[in-house]
């Protein structure tokens, strides 16, 4: 592959667990959500998620009920996606929840930040999720780790269009930035839209011929250069 002027991550799957994911942070919120809304039924936020929520719900569908069934869908909605930030800031907050990474992720962070390769993250997660996932690490707060976060409000994570966005706000040529996922659908959007694309494979990722793939970050050291 060609050298680089950045890097673009997913999370899931990729830099932490997609298990830790799905058996402790979609449960807290898929528990926690209804009282959350009962209590702060009258902040503006919520208001606008339960607006955001009707507005792409079944018709009737009461915004709460829908939230839960798109969780149980793994459905990549930006109203849910902002709810569950806000729900998961109270679990960091208590204690109960904290941020997973792999080991060789946090390596090749720190090893990148260190040669001055910029990192940026395009997770389905809120900004706001991003940063207390990754606030809230037992190995510490790792926000100093990333330079730009960017969310579904970019566009969905298999469009072109929104890795073209992306490119652009960060002012690096298609070419130049290099994406990491698990997840092929995303990587073929990103080559779509001309970016180097990349499968990680963790757990019971099935690898997809057409992608160059690592194992571990620590299987490429130098393909950040």
């Amino acid at each position: 592959m060609t050298s680089i002027d950045a890097v673009l991550l997913d999370i899931e799957g990729t830099l932490s667990s997609q298990s830790y994911v799905a058996s402790t942070l979609f449960p807290f919120s898929r528990r926690r959500i209804p009282g959350f809304v009962a209590k702060h039924i009258d902040v503006p936020a919520v208001q606008q998620v339960l607006a955001d929520t009707a507005a792409l719900a079944e018709p009737g569908e009461d915004p709460v009920t829908a939230l839960i069934r798109w969780i149980d869908e793994d459905r990549k909605a930006a109203p849910l996606k902002t709810i569950q930030g806000m729900v998961w800031d109270e679990g960091y907050a208590s204690g109960t929840l904290y941020g997973q990474i792999f080991p060789d992720s946090l390596a090749a962070l720190r090893r990148w930040k260190a040669a001055g390769v910029p990192r940026h993250i395009f997770s389905s997660g809120s900004v706001r999720a991003q940063v207390q996932f990754f606030g809230h690490c037992k190995e510490g707060d790792l926000n100093d780790l990333f330079d730009e976060h960017f969310d579904l409000t970019v566009g969905p994570k298999v469009e072109p269009a929104s890795y073209v966005a992306i490119a652009a706000a960060l002012n690096v040529p298609p070419a130049r930035l290099r994406f990491f996922s698990d997840n092929p659908r995303e990587l073929v959007a990103a080559e779509a839209a001309g970016l180097q694309a990349v499968q990680v494979i963790r757990e019971d990722t099935a690898p997809d011929p057409r992608f160059a793939q690592v194992h571990s970050f620590d299987d490429a050291p130098v393909w950040a250069e």
